[in-house]
């Protein structure tokens, strides 16, 4: 199997970087066409591996990839899932080359979904045309590539609860995560939950001059900036009422476990050009990150922000907030929380408006699971032996807890990114030594379930 994948090395990578030159960016209408497109190149490419069918299917939105390999009915079945939407790649000046004009630098592949998803569920696509070439597949496989996870899945519910027979499996396997370091195995066992909304503040029916009406009226970016400040105390606690009512708070014993994993505070200060880090008083780097829940503006604008000045006192004022929570806090109900509070604190001098956008809920998977024993020890062999530290992501994939509602399914969170990879962000890459060792190691997954299962 490894012969295979070395022998093919520069093949998968090409393809990859063919995969990578679409922009398949969900979030805006005029990439419509290049969503359609890197659908098609993922159906071929589901096929070219040795898939026995695959399809795209049609939702209200962007399609769904759809493919199958049936060896042996009585086999346990592995259910891949992945996402070929990508991030918008604004702003496009911070980039250092176009960001769908992939570059290998330093080991590295530039590309906007180079590591989210693409180069992650590509790993898979890979690995199954590596076990099928070889002999070495021990699991049916169906692959399941959405075009609309940056943008919430919204249509991807709908379609799981229209296609549970097809969709029938044992586990759910996902590429979507990171691990600690190159040499430091790990695989994410739980995610945070989000809720994702936009805030609207009015004041008067137009824009005003600053000098003729400002210290009289209403100005709404400054009501919406008090108001955002007031979300959080001198402690970084959320002041909401009721936000923290159902949260599940760690074991000092789990906790003391958590911040054993390898965590240096100087290189994540130096990594990310800042003097400190900050957040929720009583928690460490790592805990901030992953089992405590956020309150974060994503976006915050109004107003005149053009060249030169224009003094207005603008009538609207917008942002954009994300909050991501931790295990038995619903994003619904946080929703109503926050709407709840935030209209609870506007002054009569505006107009509040919450608008929702999408949200997900939070996920834990057992590690005494058989699922979770087969990554972990595929993971092990791959690392030639390392222990495998269970780790916990400060991201959302909503998805995962809708397949286990809908589909009675565990996911296994075997991702190959790092900290380092820039999602979200200009200049996301992903490592050549991951993509190769996630082709590597997905066989050994399959291997280890299947010895496990019987």
């Amino acid at each position: 199997m490894q012969t295979y994948i070395e022998a093919n090395k520069q093949r998968f990578l090409d393809e990859l970087l063919d995969l990578l030159r679409i922009p398949s960016v969900s979030a805006n209408p005029q990439f419509k066409g290049d969503m359609r497109r890197c659908a098609e190149a993922v159906r071929d490419a589901i096929l070219k591996a040795g898939a026995d069918h695959a399809e795209i299917c049609e939702t209200e939105g962007h399609p769904i990839v759809y493919g199958q390999k049936i060896i042996d009915p009585s086999l346990p079945t592995v259910l891949v899932y992945g996402h070929y939407d990508v991030q918008p790649a604004d702003p496009y000046e911070l980039w250092h080359s176009p960001p769908f004009e992939p570059v290998i630098k330093n080991e590295r592949i530039y590309a906007r979904g180079s590591c989210d998803d693409k180069g992650q569920f590509y790993m898979h696509i890979k690995a199954l045309e590596t076990m099928v070439q070889t002999g070495t597949l021990t699991c049916n496989v169906k692959i399941m590539i959405e075009g609309e996870e940056e943008v919430g899945s919204d249509h991807l519910g709908a379609f799981v609860r229209a296609n549970k027979e097809k969709l029938k499996a044992d586990v759910i396997l996902i590429s979507d995560t990171s691990i600690i370091a190159n040499d430091v195995p790990s695989i994410e066992v739980g995610l945070r939950g989000l809720t994702y909304l936009e805030v609207e503040v009015v004041g008067a029916n137009r824009d005003l001059h600053s000098g003729v009406y400002g210290g009289a009226v209403a100005n709404p970016i400054n009501v919406l900036c008090e108001m955002i400040a007031s979300l959080k105390d001198e402690n970084g606690h959320i002041t909401i009422p009721g936000f923290y009512d159902k949260a599940i708070e760690l074991t000092v014993a789990e906790r003391q476990l958590m911040n054993e994993a390898p965590f240096d505070l100087a290189e994540y200060k130096r990594d990310l050009g800042i003097d400190d880090v900050q957040g929720e008083a009583g928690y460490t780097s790592i805990e901030r990150t992953s089992i405590r829940p956020t309150l974060d503006v994503n976006g915050i604008w109004g107003g005149y922000i053009g060249e030169g000045a224009k003094t207005v006192l603008p009538s609207k004022a917008y942002a954009k907030i994300s909050m991501r929570l931790v295990p038995n806090q619903h994003n619904d109900e946080i929703l109503a929380l926050f709407t709840q509070h935030f209209l609870s604190i506007a002054p009569p001098s505006v107009k509040v408006t919450v608008k929702p956008h999408h949200g997900g809920l939070p996920y834990i998977m057992l590690t005494d699971s058989v699922e979770y024993a087969a990554a972990e020890m595929a993971m092990q062999e791959a690392w030639g032996g390392k222990a495998v530290i269970p780790t916990r992501g400060g991201g959302s994939i909503p998805i995962v807890a809708l397949f286990e509602q809908e589909l009675g399914l565990k996911s296994i969170l075997m991702g190959f990114g790092l900290d380092i990879d820039a999602l979200h962000s200009p200049n996301e890459s992903y490592g050549l030594f991951n993509f190769y060792k996630g082709i590597e190691t997905i066989p050994l997954f399959f291997k280890h379930y299947a010895a496990l299962k019987k």
